[in-house]
């Protein structure tokens, strides 16, 4: 396909969370198998997880909430609940790990003014409280940690912190090695064994564990070793202070309560904190219908339940949830609740399609709840016209050569979707860039006038604030003024809060309009000026190329079938890159890879004999005219291309990309699915027009 040269276009900012794209930058397409997901079956969602290199996002301590009572059990199946917590009761949960405890005071004050010390620091403070003879006392800790070296690389920085630590007091690795002084059968008593141990001033705490038949049952555990020699001083120091506690080494999976005195540290808050033990615990938080609300993942609440477990030394956390209602929050996240029907049903069939395809990518795992797999932010994104959409075709999947499809889409194709060798190189007979002329119902209502101001000055001016003189230029174009007092004229055809205005136009005064443009969005956009400098940083470690030490050329050499750059060349040398997407992120973080570039300070002349010249802003060119031939300065000088669009030369050394679309552009395009339901499409037709030999099944 010839790519034609685009005018500049743009369009109104996404809305509720459109930027979405079934994989990330940098991800690729893999066959799905022909075993795969069950769709009446549950899906395993990423939320905090470290897998090495397909996903890392951790979190000390996760703090949990309902507005009804949920329950805390193993994961063991058919296993009785260890703990119910109440409505609208706040608990934390965190990994039983290596920590530094750095001091136990009896004044909360002083706890909180040296966890205040450490806040900013990468070894997090926490404040626990214990009971001794009927007294609180505060123990201030630093961590968790990956390992016993890493804790103790902490304890070091905290040594350096500069804290006030009692005289009589000195920091040191804790782990997660503990002694059983008993597993009992009563509430009672479970409270004077664990009242006395704290008394003789060892600590000790209450754990929740699963029997070998499953019942619920409670110990009593002492110390909090970092390794089998801290261990042993832990049994000496029982013998020795509480004989009459005959102890054992604790090897069940347990769930440690604790009370966290330091939710804030501004003043003191208490909660029930709960520390997954055993290096292959895994515990349940099992919710109702409402949910649980999981604090540090924005306050977002989830259906289903929340695996809590030890993964790679960091606490992981699963949500297990029914895909269908997994699906209610996806293609809330992905789509607006308002868009027609046949576009939320479509959304729906391509999101259960690439959920099922995905078996266990991420280990532990189907899928990620951020745009590494698709956008799922819990109950809050749900609505009646999106769960009636999941309902209406529960089930349903696209196939392809018997296998479900990995049903990737992106925001906005600008036009025409990507051919799979414009994006990752691969995709197998599913994807071909077809047309999505639909993509321009994202576009704003409001356009923007690209002007020259008297003063030399070019930027954008929104419709609305100009209006035509009815008067022209000698080379035809439009004069234009203001309709009211001090129209910002901004650099780009958008409004940015952070960016200030280049100009000012008050009615009276006059300017040329060069162009009329969309709104800078997801349907066409322009980014930049870009300096070299910040191009040779972006491009750092994204392509193999030798770099050059600056850039004075920059040009689109090689496009693909939609028109999408696959090769850029800096200087005349190929910018190579893993992947031709990749030129999104090398970029400066460009929305698509179906852009131009344009260098503001210069122009290209296109001689009689086919010679092409570039010239700056700082050189004059002769130009033949009616009067003959003249010279024109660089800066300054109004350019008309071919297809009547003029700009005007600055002295901007940098380079602007003007270009369309927003997401990779491979399969579904969301923007264009809603254009083709607007139209009349039903979702059948939509998803079989993205998507080539397909068939649309009910699994």
């Amino acid at each position: 396909m010839k790519h034609t040269k685009r005018k500049w276009r743009g369009v109104a900012p996404l809305s509720k969370g459109l930027l979405a794209a079934a994989l990330a930058v940098g991800s690729f397409l893999i066959p799905a198998g022909a075993s795969h997901a069950d769709s009446n079956s549950t899906i395993r969602v990423a939320l905090y997880a470290d897998i090495g290199s397909k996903y890392k996002s951790t979190v000390p301590a996760v703090t949990l909430l309902s507005t009804q009572s949920f329950t805390l059990l193993s994961g063991q199946a058919g296993s009785a609940p260890l703990v119910s917590v109440p409505a609208q009761k706040q608990i934390r949960v965190s990994l039983d790990g290596y920590r530094v405890k750095v001091m136990e005071v009896s004044s909360w004050q002083t706890a909180a003014d040296a966890a205040k010390k450490l806040q900013s620091t990468s070894d997090k403070p926490q404040i626990f409280a214990i009971s001794r003879n009927g007294a609180t006392v505060y123990q201030l800790y630093t961590g968790v940690y990956a390992s016993e070296a890493a804790a103790k690389d902490g304890l070091t920085r905290v040594v350096k912190a500069g804290l006030s630590i009692p005289a009589d007091q000195t920091p040191a690795v804790k782990g997660n090695k503990h002694l059983s002084a008993g597993r009992y059968s009563s509430e009672q008593e479970t409270d004077v064994a664990l009242n006395s141990l704290t008394a003789a001033g060892l600590d000790a705490w209450k754990v929740f564990l699963t029997g070998n038949d499953g019942s619920a049952q409670v110990e009593v555990w002492v110390g909090e070793a970092a390794n089998d020699s801290d261990l042993t001083a832990v049994q000496a120091a029982v013998s020795t202070a509480a004989p009459q506690f005959t102890v054992s080494v604790a090897t069940s999976p347990g769930l440690i309560l604790r009370k966290d005195a330091g939710l804030d540290f501004s003043s003191e808050t208490q909660a029930d904190h709960y520390l997954v033990s055993g290096s292959n615990a895994k515990f349940l938080a099992a919710g109702s219908e409402v949910g649980i609300q999981l604090v540090e993942r924005s306050k977002r609440t989830y259906r289903g339940n929340l695996e809590l477990s030890n993964l790679s030394g960091s606490l992981a956390v699963i949500n297990v949830v029914p895909l269908e209602q997994y699906l209610y929050a996806v293609v809330g996240g992905e789509v607006s609740s308002s868009w027609p029907e046949e576009a939320l049903k479509a959304q729906a069939v391509a999101a259960r399609s690439y959920a099922l395809s995905q078996g266990n990518r991420f280990d532990v795992a189907n899928v990620v709840d951020t745009t590494l797999s698709q956008v799922y932010n819990g109950i809050g994104s749900e609505a009646p016209s999106i769960i009636k959409a999941v309902d209406t075709t529960a089930g349903e999947v696209l196939m392809s050569g018997g296998k479900v499809v990995e049903a990737v889409f992106s925001s906005n194709s600008g036009g025409m979707t990507a051919d799979p060798s414009e994006v990752w190189a691969n995709g197998g007979d599913v994807f071909a860039s077809v047309p999505s002329v639909e993509d321009v119902s994202a576009a704003a209502a409001k356009k923007w006038y690209y002007v020259l101001l008297a003063n030399g000055t070019s930027g954008y001016a929104r419709e609305d604030n100009i209006k035509l003189t009815g008067s022209k230029t000698a080379a035809g174009l439009d004069i234009v003024t203001a309709t009211t007092k001090d129209v910002n004229i901004r650099p780009l055809p958008v409004i940015e809060s952070s960016v200030s205005a280049v100009g000012k136009l008050n009615p009276g005064e006059n300017a040329v309009a060069l162009d009329k443009v969309y709104e800078s969005g997801s349907y066409s956009w322009i980014k930049g000026p870009y300096t070299s400098a910040e191009l040779l940083k972006s491009l750092q470690g994204k392509t193999t190329s030798t770099l050059p030490s600056s850039i004075s050329n920059l040009q689109v050499t090689q496009r693909g079938p939609s028109g999408r750059a696959i090769q850029v060349k800096a200087n005349g040398q190929a910018l190579n890159v893993k992947y031709p997407d990749m030129f999104r992120s090398a970029f400066n973080g460009l929305p698509s890879t179906l852009f131009d570039i344009v260098a503001p300070g210069s122009y290209t002349v296109l001689g009689a004999d086919g010679a092409t010249a570039t010239i700056s802003s700082s050189q004059s060119a002769g130009v033949l005219s009616a009067s003959g031939k003249v010279n024109v300065n660089g800066s300054g000088t109004v350019v008309m291309g071919g297809d009547s669009a003029a700009r005007v030369i600055t002295n901007s050394s940098g380079f602007l990309f003007i270009g369309q679309g927003n997401g990779h552009g491979l399969g579904m395009s969301q923007w264009g699915v809603k254009g083709m339901a607007d139209s009349g499409y039903d979702y059948k037709q939509i998803l079989q027009h993205y998507y080539k030999n397909v068939t649309i099944v009910k699994e």
